[in-house]
C-alpha cells in the first residue's frame, strides 16, 4: 500500500502544473491584463469581443456556465455591464463571484475616473454615475489596475501569490518603457481637435492632450440623427476637427459621412484588444492606436 502511495505521488508530481485560478473578465483590455500576470497559473475567459459593444450584451446561458465556474470575475466598472453583469453573476449561482466578495474585482475602483456626473439625469443618455468607464485607454490606468489585480489573485490564490507578483513585476516594467516610447511619439497629438462617435476615447484623449470638441451621438447611447450630424458639420466652421474618431464595434456609417462632408480622416482605432489585426494584445493596443492616430494628422 505505502509502494502504491508512494508512486502515485511521484506520478501526480511529474504531472505538467495545471492553471489554478479561473478568471471570467468582462472585456478584453482586462481579459489581457490578468493573462500578462497570470501566465499558465491562470485561465481566461473574455465575455466580450472588440466588435460588440460593451454596454450591450445578452446574458446567454453560455455567460451564466462560465460565471459558474469562475473564480474571479473583472469587471471594467463603473457601470459598463450594468445591464447584463447582475444578471449573470446573480444567475451564475456562484457565491465566490458575487459583488461585495473578493472574487468580485472592478478595474474603475483603482483609477482616477473622468466624466463624473455633477447631476444624474436620464435624459441625458447613458450617463454613468461612477463616471466614464472606458479607463483602461489610459496607459497609467492599466498599471494601477494591474497593481490591484496582481494583489487580488494572490489573495485567491495564495500558493502562486508570488508568481502572479512576479508576472505583474515584470509587465510593469515592460510597461514603463512603452509609455515613455508612446508618449514621446505621441508629442505631434498635442492639442489636435476631434470628434468622436462616443464618449468612448475621454481617458485617451485626456491622456494624449487631444481636444475632444463633439461627438456624433448626441446623447450618450443614442444613435447619431442626421439632424445632430448636421449640426456638428455647421460647428465645423468655428471649431474645426482634423479627424474622427470610432471604435471597432461603431457603425462606420457616421463617421464616413461626416468626414467626407467636412474634409478629415475618418479613423477607425482598435479600442481594445483584438479590435484590429495590429492590436494583438495590451501593447499591440496602444502601437496601432497611435500610429493611426499620426497617420491621420494632416
Amino acid at each position: 500500500m505505502r509502494k502504491q502511495l508512494s508512486l502515485l505521488l511521484l506520478t501526480l508530481a511529474a504531472l505538467p502544473a495545471w492553471a489554478n485560478l479561473s478568471v471570467f473578465a468582462t472585456v478584453p483590455e482586462w481579459a489581457a491584463l490578468a493573462k500578462e500576470i497570470g501566465g499558465d497559473k491562470v485561465t481566461v475567459y473574455s465575455a466580450t469581443t472588440a466588435f460588440q459593444d460593451p454596454h450591450r450584451i445578452e446574458a446567454k446561458p453560455s455567460l451564466l456556465a462560465q460565471a459558474r465556474r469562475a473564480q474571479l470575475v473583472v469587471a471594467a466598472g463603473a457601470d459598463l455591464e450594468i445591464g447584463w453583469l447582475p444578471l449573470v453573476v446573480r444567475d451564475s449561482g456562484n457565491s465566490t463571484i458575487q459583488p461585495g466578495s473578493p472574487g468580485y474585482f472592478e478595474a474603475a475602483n483603482y483609477v482616477n475616473r473622468l466624466d463624473v456626473p455633477a447631476v444624474l439625469d436620464r435624459a441625458h443618455g447613458d450617463v454613468h454615475a461612477a463616471g466614464n468607464p472606458h479607463t483602461h485607454l489610459n496607459p497609467h490606468n492599466v498599471m494601477l489596475v494591474g497593481a490591484a489585480l496582481a494583489t487580488r489573485m494572490a489573495e485567491l490564490d495564495a500558493a502562486n501569490g508570488p508568481a502572479y507578483q512576479a508576472g505583474f513585476k515584470a509587465f510593469a516594467g515592460k510597461w514603463q518603457t512603452a509609455m515613455a516610447r508612446w508618449e514621446k511619439a505621441a508629442a505631434p497629438l498635442r492639442g489636435v481637435p476631434v470628434l468622436v462617435h462616443h464618449s468612448s476615447f475621454v481617458y485617451l484623449t485626456n491622456w494624449l492632450a487631444m481636444k475632444e470638441v463633439g461627438a456624433l451621438e448626441p446623447k450618450p447611447g443614442i444613435e447619431p440623427s442626421s439632424g445632430h450630424l448636421t449640426g456638428l458639420l455647421a460647428k465645423q466652421q468655428a471649431t474645426p476637427a482634423k479627424m474622427v474618431l470610432r471604435a471597432a464595434y461603431n457603425q462606420d456609417g457616421p463617421s464616413q459621412w461626416i468626414a467626407g462632408k467636412a474634409g478629415i480622416p475618418a479613423v477607425l482605432l482598435p479600442y481594445t484588444v483584438g479590435g484590429t489585426a495590429e492590436a494583438k494584445d495590451l501593447f499591440g493596443l496602444f502601437d496601432d492606436t497611435l500610429q493611426r492616430l499620426l497617420k491621420a494628422l494632416p
